[in-house]
């Protein structure tokens, strides 16, 4: 700016304004028009400021042309750049060096912390499962402690003492078991909790057994405190809907059993009134007492009430409706069909038969018989059972069981209970067909709902009662032999339960055949003959359970690469174990390829015998053509990144020209930390290899494994060439 100011050219004096003028800090546009405005028109000024542009434009070049040898020479001063480039390149290789492993160090570092970190965090949920098994054995202790306390005091049993100790007792064990429950349910799978689960287990029964009995004793002997303190007992344990199903089939079922009879009801003319009216006679009679503990009919203290049971709607009307439904309905339809179709073969000829089937007597007959409803509650029967299961998600299906899942177990119940005894009626077969359909449908689209939208198990904040409530006491009682029962939303998919959902469809899929059969039997009865329809159908079916297996082959193998590449990204790891650590030349395999080939090897084992080898050869190849990708891309930048610090280093070694320039080369001239590394690498991938021959693949169904063989082949000899 100095230079400038102190070199412009001289202006001539009939110039309206003064040139130094354009060189102040505050010049303004404005203030400068407005002056020369003063003096001259705007056509002078302008004229004066053209005049003076045309200066400054020759003194411009004229200074140009004064220092163009500076100029002209400029590139000449670029000689040698190159040299000092070159120079330059050698400590900043030094540099990069000390850099990557400043680098390293740092993430050592890093790890090791985040590894104490993750120990730290391990420790504290270890703590918290020791505190909770400590509890589970508090419980157990205290709960032997009160019925050793009983059995001291000369009592053989909890039922021989007296009725209202009997009750306290329970209650007091109830409300212990109530926290022993839950904390076992959060120590599922420890193994401590295995040893003590023979006394967990003795509790349980003796729990159960004694309410049953305490409860029935109290029902036959009438006495109110006994019945209070047992229900009160059930609802601490939220075992209330066992209560409803015991009374139900000790107390309830044996009078239906008695009172809803064909020979009740042809007795005399007004049979079913008079079954009725006895059936009306039960609850007055014998559920006096329930409702006077449960809802205060009689008693005149309300606070002595046991909340949370409704026996009549529970208890008595199941059993009403079952009885008429199954005893009544079935067996006098099922008798009248048969009594019409003897009928009808006394008739002389098939005109007759047609004749008397359009009879308006005839179809008066039919229509008296409420089908539509029968198969209501057959519906209701039969696929609540399914929603049922299916709202209990992936539970493994009971011992003994052709399924492996209980959902898939209960659904071929439902379809074979379509078309059995006691329950198929030939008029509704055109009913149980389509709910037979609607079965497969629903099964179907419950597998896509769990392979797309897996829901996380919510973990209880409070001791609540893990049992769902069933219609009988027996099968819906409480069991910690297995840990508790399971949570009613499915839980996150694992490899079993994939591995579980394939072998249940194969299996359905295998069976249909088998159901085909069981309906053709039926329609031919019926004189049925176009199968070919039900054929159809049912291969829609089984191709409806087959659309969820590309779901599921891809969920499979999604899970089992990335548990494969956890650990195969290991192999960025190599040349920090070889970089100056002076270790011998490899001669083995790393230990992360056989971490990341266990889920493989895992999964080949779990399937065995469950799924065919061709589904489970699929899971493992397609697995392993995405790690093989992944891993080609790791070894690249590997050698990659382990190529360009071997022309550091020999650049380095070049400028150097020292004995110390021998960084990466043994204390006895052998292999270089490079050669050891490349040498490694290909050790892994060799060994990769044969672990997928082992595993009954051929290394050509591998897409990218000679890829990688080629790749590591290259940099092998490479290294002993060095």
């Amino acid at each position: 700016f100095v230079v400038i100011k102190m070199n412009l050219p001289k202006a001539p004096d009939s110039l309206c304004f003064d040139k130094d003028v354009f060189m102040k800090d505050d010049f303004d546009v404005d203030q400068f028009v407005s002056e020369c405005r003063k003096q001259v028109q705007l056509e002078e000024m302008r004229e004066d400021l053209e005049l003076y542009y045309k200066l400054l434009k020759t003194a411009m070049v004229e200074l140009i042309n004064k220092d163009y040898a500076d100029f002209v020479n400029l590139s000449t001063n670029l000689v040698g750049m190159d040299k000092a480039l070159n120079q330059l390149s050698v400590p900043l290789g030094q540099l990069r060096e000390e850099v990557m492993s400043l680098r390293s160090c740092v993430s050592e570092v890093i790890q090791a912390i985040d590894n104490q970190l993750s120990k730290r965090e391990d420790l504290q949920n270890k703590k918290v499962c020791v505190l909770r098994l400590i509890q589970v054995v508090r419980s157990v202790e205290k709960i032997e402690k009160i019925l050793n306390s009983q059995n001291s005091k000369e009592s053989n049993s909890l039922e021989n003492t007296s009725p209202l100790l009997a009750g306290q007792i329970l209650e007091r064990i109830a409300t212990e078991f109530n926290q022993l429950q839950f904390h076992a349910v959060q120590s599922k799978g420890m193994p401590l909790l295995d040893k003590v689960r023979p006394r967990i287990a003795g509790i349980t029964s003796m729990l159960q057994q004694s309410l049953e009995g305490l409860l029935i004793e109290g029902l036959q002997t009438s006495n109110v405190d006994m019945v209070r303190h047992c229900l009160r007992t059930y609802a601490t344990i939220d075992k209330t809907r066992d209560a409803e199903a015991l009374v139900g089939q000790v107390l309830v079922k044996p009078y239906m059993d008695q009172v809803i009879l064909e020979e009740v009801v042809k007795s005399c003319p007004n049979g079913l009134h008079l079954m009725y009216t006895r059936l009306l006679e039960f609850v007055p009679h014998h559920c006096r007492l329930l409702r006077e503990v449960t809802a205060g009919a009689i008693s005149s203290d309300k606070a002595d009430t046991v909340p949370g049971y409704d026996f009549l709607v529970n208890s008595v009307w199941p059993e009403i409706v079952k009885g008429i439904e199954e005893d009544m309905f079935y067996e006098r339809y099922s008798t009248s069909m048969e009594f019409v179709q003897k009928f009808e073969r006394q008739c002389s000829s098939q005109a007759s038969v047609k004749r008397l089937r359009v009879h308006p007597a005839y179809i008066t007959f039919q229509n008296k018989w409420n089908l539509p409803v029968y198969f209501q509650l057959r519906y209701k029967e039969v696929a609540g059972s399914l929603e049922n299961s299916i709202s209990d998600g992936l539970e493994t299906a009971p011992a003994g069981s052709v399924f492996y899942l209980k959902v898939s177990e209960v659904l071929w119940s439902c379809l074979v209970k379509c078309w059995s005894d006691k329950i198929y009626l030939a008029p509704l077969a055109h009913r149980f067909w389509k709910l037979t359909l609607q079965l497969y449908s629903r099964y179907a689209k419950f597998l896509e709902e769990v392979l797309t939208k897996p829901s996380v198990p919510e973990v209880p904040k409070e001791p609540v009662r893990p049992l769902p409530s069933s219609a009988s006491s027996t099968s819906s009682r409480t069991s910690l032999e297995d840990g508790g029962s399971e949570s009613g939303s499915p839980t996150s998919l694992s490899t079993k339960h994939l591995v579980y959902i394939a072998a249940d469809v194969q299996k359905l899929q295998e069976q249909i055949p088998q159901l085909s059969e069981m309906i053709k039997q039926r329609l031919k009865a019926l004189s049925f003959t176009n199968f070919s329809i039900i054929e159809d159908a049912l291969v829609d079916s089984k191709a409806c359970l087959s659309s969820s297996i590309p779901t599921l082959n891809t969920r499979m193998t999604q899970h089992l690469t990335e548990r494969c590449c956890r650990f195969l990204k290991s192999a960025s790891e190599v040349p920090r174990l070889y970089r100056r650590t002076n270790k011998d030349l490899p001669v083995r395999a790393s230990a992360y390829m056989d971490n990341a080939l266990r889920p493989l090897h895992q999964v080949l084992t779990d399937s065995t015998g469950l799924v065919s080898p061709s589904t489970a050869h699929h899971w493992l190849r397609v697995t392993l053509c995405d790690c093989t990708q992944r891993y080609y891309e790791t070894i690249s930048e590997v050698l990659s990144s382990v190529k360009k610090m071997e022309d550091s280093l020999k650049r380095l070694k070049q400028a150097r020209k020292g004995p110390s320039a021998a960084a990466t080369t043994g204390a006895n001239g052998g292999p270089t930390d490079d050669s050891k590394i490349r040498l490694q690498l290909a050790l892994d991938v060799q060994y990769l290899g044969e672990q997928i021959e082992k595993m009954g693949l051929h290394p050509s169904d591998i897409t990218m494994l000679s890829a990688l063989h080629d790749l590591v082949k290259e940099a092998k000899e490479l290294a002993e060439h060095s």
